[in-house]
């Protein structure tokens, strides 16, 4: 019999999950970085869903995501921008510069041990996604920033960046100033269309309730 060909990940993404998904909420490491607004809009987020959503503290280990991730991502940058800064540097930003040489700087032993710190990680994340489909988390400190000036602090993701885990922000809560505040689930490692099938549930869970309770006002 001819193998059967693995469905695509749009495909996927597209159907309805087989049973209800469970979420997992955490706060991560970065918690105490986000708003009050941040915060109290997660807390209501997490009551409305119920059942379906429990909240997961990971363990202390992960608070040191932040220094691993930094170690792999300046010594990558350096080795990939090294032709430019050789010929260029002068054409580079202050702040590139700055990272290039933190990234010359950085040992061998060190990034190792920050590659093997992100394989412990995931280990623990595994253990996470044996029993829920996604985690549900903050994306920024905030809501979106006004203007093109910046995108934000980038704090909220840095732990699923140097994991390597698939993730995806949806603009389910406003902020104060009526801009969006991103909720950010995160996916188990390859498994991408998964993760977009359960943001297309709950996209439509939260868009039900809140009819709901406009219905009810």
């Amino acid at each position: 019999s001819r193998p059967r060909v693995r469905p695509s990940l749009r495909e996927v993404a597209a159907q309805e999950p087989p049973v209800t998904p469970a979420i997992a909420f955490v706060k991560g490491p970065a918690w105490d970085q986000a708003e009050e607004q941040t915060q109290a809009a997660f807390a209501e987020l997490v009551e409305a869903l119920g059942e379906v959503c429990d909240t997961v503290e990971l363990p202390e280990v992960f608070a040191n995501a932040l220094g691993g991730h930094r170690t792999i991502y300046c010594t990558d940058l350096a080795l990939s921008f090294d032709p430019f800064y050789r010929r260029g540097r002068d054409r580079l930003s202050p702040t590139l510069i700055d990272m290039i040489e933190e990234g010359q700087r950085t040992l061998a032993l060190d990034y190792t041990r920050a590659v093997a710190w992100r394989d412990l990680l995931n280990r623990g994340l595994d253990e996470v996604f044996e029993r829920f489909d996604a985690i549900l988390t903050p994306a920024a400190p905030g809501p979106a920033p006004r203007g093109l000036d910046s995108t934000g602090n980038p704090v909220f993701c840095t732990l699923w960046t140097f994991c390597g885990t698939p993730a995806v922000t949806l603009p389910l809560l406003q902020g104060e100033n009526g801009l969006p505040i991103g909720v950010q689930l995160v996916g188990r490692r390859h498994d991408d269309a998964r993760l977009l099938r359960t943001a297309r549930w709950l996209a439509a869970t939260v868009a039900a309730l809140t009819g709901a309770s406009d219905d009810e006002d």
